[in-house]
């Protein structure tokens, strides 16, 4: 059995979500403990400040890198104390790092991570993989989504065609087929970042408890219909998306002037539910028998019922009825691919990313 540590910093910028876990011989799985680390403000500030293009970048990504290493070093720590584990017993982390660029689409397409690897091996002690988008590009794929491989490896299941659906800042499904029919996954488009973004602008929170906001709204029709023209919903797998592409200035493109706050926040929420339902019925092979629900988007209550009236009978519900909290299934898969990693196996999906072919992902960082 070997143990391994799972960072996940994600686009919703709500913290470092951090789990230890095992695989035994048999490539079981089993989460072993869990913490969630806060993002301290002035943190939070500085990559907020580097989402989007501006002045004096690198040496604004150089200061955050360093930090966010520490900081993922620190939550480490806090871990491995709650769990009562020591640095020794530990294989390696995998760290998904915090994206502040990912153009999959530019004439040269990159991605970058920041949470400087070195500084996480050096302070902790462990190994540490990291960097695990940019292998994949240089295969030709997205360098995106990741966690479809892990989702075969734990969810997948003969005879039953399942879809999990990951609602983070942005939202991506994976389709898990019950026959020998190829793994499909893609980033359906803004999980949380609209609605988080749009509240904490108008209301002054960090995100929409149980989508209180948007279910005392009515959504706009016509401002839904303006959105949904935007490309990328059209666009088939294999695709990605990030905040640099969905934005409040994304908003503002298709802003009329006489809706209001709430009733645009109702909106966004209509605009998530009903971009992963038109992804489940029109770009998979066909439609999937269950819907597993796991990110924060899990907890929106508003959001969980829009969802489920747009797929009618489909059997919609949380990871955790498959075994694994819907809080900590990312962080656990990037616990899965520094496994992979170290093992010497792939941890992309060609059918998922684009990519020419499989490949082990990610840079190995000597404790």
């Amino acid at each position: 059995m070997h143990l391994y540590i799972g960072l996940m910093s994600g686009t919703s910028l709500d913290g470092i979500d951090a789990v230890l876990v095992s695989w035994d011989t048999g490539n079981r799985f089993e989460l072993l403990a869990t913490h969630h680390h806060a993002i301290p403000a002035d943190h939070h500030q500085a990559i907020q400040a580097l989402l989007l293009p501006d002045n004096n970048e690198l040496d604004r990504e150089g200061d955050v890198d360093m930090r966010l290493g520490w900081l993922f070093a620190d939550a480490v720590s806090a871990l491995l104390k709650l769990s009562g584990k020591s640095a020794r017993e530990i294989r390696a982390i995998g760290s998904h790092g915090h994206t502040v660029r990912h153009r999959p689409t530019a004439s040269t397409p990159f991605t970058r991570q920041l949470g400087n690897p070195s500084v996480i091996a050096e302070l902790t002690g462990i190994t540490t993989v990291a960097d695990f988008r940019s292998r994949d590009m240089a295969a030709g794929g997205q360098g995106a989504p990741l966690v479809p491989g892990f989702h075969a490896a734990v969810f997948q299941r003969p005879g039953c065609d399942r879809a999990i659906v990951n609602i983070g800042g942005i939202a991506n499904v994976t389709w898990l087929p019950g026959d020998d029919t190829a793994i499909t996954g893609f980033d359906t488009g803004p999980g949380n970042t609209l609605m988080d973004q749009w509240v904490r602008r108008h209301q002054g929170s960090h995100y929409d408890q149980d989508g209180a906001w948007a279910a005392g709204g009515t959504f706009s029709l016509p401002l839904l219909e303006r959105m949904l023209t935007d490309p990328y919903f059209s666009r088939p797998p294999p695709k990605s998306t990030g905040r640099e592409m969905f934005n409040l200035e994304w908003i503002a493109s298709k802003l009329p002037d006489q809706v209001s706050a709430q009733d645009v926040q109702s909106t966004l929420a209509e605009l998530t539910a009903s971009t992963i339902a038109d992804a489940l019925f029109r770009q998979v092979p066909r439609p999937p028998h269950e819907v597993y629900l796991c990110g924060g988007g899990a907890h929106n209550r508003d959001l969980v019922r829009r969802l489920q009236h747009r797929l009618g009978t489909i059997t919609l519900a949380s990871s955790d009825v498959l075994g694994l909290h819907p809080d900590w299934v990312e962080a656990s898969a990037f616990a899965w691919l520094a496994h992979q990693t170290l093992s010497g196996h792939p941890g992309n999906v060609p059918s998922v990313t684009g990519a020419r072919h499989a490949v082990v992902l990610g840079g190995i960082y000597l404790a």
